[in-house]
């Protein structure tokens, strides 16, 4: 297991498997070539910008000239060609306009696991950190909404670079606060976060949360629906082997613990009840954002903690 241990931790020599540094962040902006978020969230706003929208107005890029048809706005007749033909016709635009990305990075004690290789929590930072040197390729604005035991910590979206590294050495520091010893009695709960994201009111955005999304209850999804009416949300799955199975072989004993209390397993069917609840609660929860993701058409993505996260999450937004 990549449990991490209560050794402390040395800004120097850190295992990037258990926590991820600022430096390490920086370099994500080497991966980011080869895919991109905008052919999967298409904000709805008509607002000038950098980016195609499918509306088509009076905005900056020139798409063709065509015959007029009732209904189409005079003042983009083309007087020119009108003249010159005989027939009218008219100007056709597509309108351009900016994104706004939020990046919601869960990195509470919940994510401080894993059973093979990285963290939840480092994957979750790395991810977020490759969007936002993306997004920033792109010239569009990127914010960061933390959450961690303690608080959440809301960060504006800027679009230039410093403010980026600004917010990824927050990142860094906040995952390395991280420790097996962490209380989670008094820790905020995912419904909390996202109350305080959508007390923000955010409209024409993307919002990109990563996170286990481990008891996402029935209110956590009404919220989401909620901020899905103004915004495009899309959320990544970060998985373990273990979140839907403690064992392919039920002889196996074992003792598991919060950190306050502690269980032992080592009767066979004990095992099986477990692993029964956990693939079932797993599979909820697949469905649950599958099904919040098909509302505006995006697409479920879910990412492990083998190691590879950066490669499985460029091939799933592999640009086509």
């Amino acid at each position: 297991m990549a449990h991490a241990s209560n050794t402390k931790i040395n800004q120097k020599i850190l295992d990037p498997r258990i926590y991820c540094d600022y430096a390490r962040l920086v370099k994500m902006k080497t991966n980011i070539d080869g895919f991109s978020l905008s052919p999967y969230l298409k904000t709805s706003r008509q607002l000038s910008g950098r980016h195609l929208s499918k509306y088509r107005g009076r905005g900056l890029n020139f798409e063709e000239l065509r015959h007029y048809h009732l209904g189409d706005d005079i003042r983009n007749l083309d007087w020119k060609v009108t003249l010159r033909t005989g027939k009218p016709h008219v100007r056709s635009y597509t309108e351009e306009k900016d994104h706004n990305v939020i990046l919601c990075v869960d990195q509470r004690s919940s994510l401080f696991f894993s059973s093979i290789d990285t963290m939840k929590s480092v994957v979750a930072a790395e991810l977020a950190s490759l969007c936002a040197w993306r997004v920033v390729k792109e010239s569009d604005r990127v914010g960061f909404f933390l959450i961690s035991d303690e608080n959440t910590e809301w960060m504006s979206p800027k679009r230039s670079q410093n403010d980026v590294l600004k917010y990824l050495k927050k990142l860094a520091a906040t995952n390395q606060s991280l420790q097996v010893n962490t209380k989670e009695k008094h820790s905020i709960s995912f419904s909390n976060a996202l109350h305080s994201l959508n007390r923000r009111n955010l409209k024409n955005s993307i919002i990109i949360i990563f996170s286990d999304w481990i008891n996402i209850s029935k209110e956590d999804v009404s919220l989401l629906k909620h901020l899905q009416r103004y915004n495009d949300v899309l959320s990544v799955l970060i998985s373990d082997p273990m979140d839907s199975s403690l064992t392919k072989t039920p002889s196996s004993k074992w003792v598991l613990s919060n950190g306050i209390h502690q269980i032992n397993l080592e009767k066979r069917q004990d095992i099986i009840k477990a692993n029964c609840h956990l693939e079932k609660a797993y599979q909820n929860r697949c469905e649950a954002l599958r099904h919040l993701m098909a509302i505006k058409r995006l697409p479920f993505m879910e990412v492990s903690t083998a190691g590879n996260h950066i490669s499985q999450f460029t091939h799933l937004l592999r640009a086509k």
